[in-house]
């Protein structure tokens, strides 16, 4: 079963919507029991990047959100929960982020408009499994105003003053900048590879 964490924010309706659209059965959890009965993990994420990190603590499933990508549970993160993955953020530097990933999130620079909010392309650096299927350099939906630098697990990019990370993926893990929830019929697809998996 398919576990998309509720935290108490994020897109959760939309992102049900979306798996229900293409078939796949899921579960809400709020807790570490429900993280552990999960074959794959959605952490949605939308709004401050400490105030979803303080929320994960309070609900205490920071060691067991790890131990479950320990051991190959595949886990995908929506802006935010891509966010999440890495060190920290400029967003909230006294708070910790998981630290999968070593890096700092970062606000696009002043004078930029933010936030970065449309339809960008996103463009492939290799074979990246969730990107399957689709063309090349395809329009995503994108809604945020920090960004994920490009890091050695960035398997696709998109640029907004600078190239940042649109997909990261890493073996089981697997995060997004993008909504696919909000991408249409791309986006669909980009859920379904991950439900494939």
């Amino acid at each position: 079963m398919i576990a998309i964490f509720d935290y108490g924010a994020g897109n959760l309706r939309s992102v049900a919507n979306t798996l229900e659209e293409i078939g796949a059965a899921y579960t809400l959890v709020r807790d570490a029991d429900g993280l552990r009965q999960a074959s794959k993990i959605v952490l949605p994420g939308v709004g401050h990047f400490g105030q979803m990190m303080r929320a994960l603590d309070q609900l205490e499933v920071r060691g067991t959100l790890l131990d479950r990508i320990d051991v190959g549970v595949p886990f995908l993160g929506i802006c935010l929960g891509l966010q999440a993955l890495l060190e920290g953020s400029e967003e909230a530097p006294e708070v910790r982020g998981l630290a999968r990933y070593t890096g700092t999130v970062t606000r696009f620079p002043a004078g930029a408009r933010v936030p970065h909010m449309g339809w960008n392309e996103v463009e492939p650096r290799g074979r990246c499994r969730l990107l399957d299927g689709l063309a090349p350099n395809s329009y995503l939906y994108f809604a945020h105003s920090y960004y994920v630098p490009v890091i050695p697990v960035t398997a696709a990019t998109c640029t907004y003053t600078t190239p940042y990370t649109a997909v990261l993926e890493a073996g089981n893990v697997f995060g997004v900048q993008f909504h696919p929830e909000k991408s249409g019929p791309l986006g669909l697809a980009i859920m379904k590879n991950f439900v494939d998996l």
